[in-house]
């Protein structure tokens, strides 16, 4: 990976400064030269995490009493709303990560955002969503965590299991 645009300023082709080459293909379906993905940080990553346990914990608790006043008010109908509470970290990532600073709080704090790898373009929500139910299934499953967890490590730029099925990256903010 010595030319690869994930270690550093991309180094090949006709994108590279003073170059002189010729243009680059443009047209449908070209997205123009590779984003340059920083090195990602494993530990950034979970600190953030550990801060967003602290705040998914506090949005629970705000959901959990919205739907009680909306139970009182209905008359006990909007009490089957208590199902989506489990979901509470999803719906979290998916609000935070999708939305237009791409990160959540803990993230912010630690100066991560979410990007498509191939792109750099934002995420929507739906693709946070899934990336989050992603990230909480192999945290439930110990050996999905640890080969989550192995990938990140091997690979340079940090992207583990669950980004690369969804072709995301975790960078720092420039």
């Amino acid at each position: 990976m010595a030319n690869s645009w994930q270690n550093g300023p991309y180094q090949g082709g006709p994108y590279q400064p003073g170059y002189g080459g010729p243009l680059p293909p443009s047209g449908p379906g070209w997205a123009g030269p590779p984003v340059l993905v920083a090195h990602g940080s494993l530990s950034r990553r979970f600190i953030a995490y550990l801060l967003d346990i602290l705040f998914i914990f506090g949005f629970s608790c705000l959901l959990w009493l919205a739907i009680s006043l909306l139970g009182v008010i209905t008359f006990g109908v909007g009490w089957a709303l208590y199902a989506i509470l489990p979901a509470s970290g999803i719906l979290y990532s998916a609000i935070t990560v999708g939305g237009p600073r791409q990160s959540t709080l803990g993230m912010r704090m630690m100066g991560l955002r979410a990007v498509r790898a191939t792109t750099g373009g934002p995420i929507d929500w739906i693709t946070a969503g899934v990336h989050a139910l992603l990230f909480y299934v192999a945290l439930s499953t110990f050996l999905l965590w640890v080969l989550d967890i192995g990938i990140g490590v091997l690979r340079a730029d940090r992207r583990m299991g669950h980004d690369l099925v969804l072709d995301l990256a975790v960078v720092r903010e420039a």
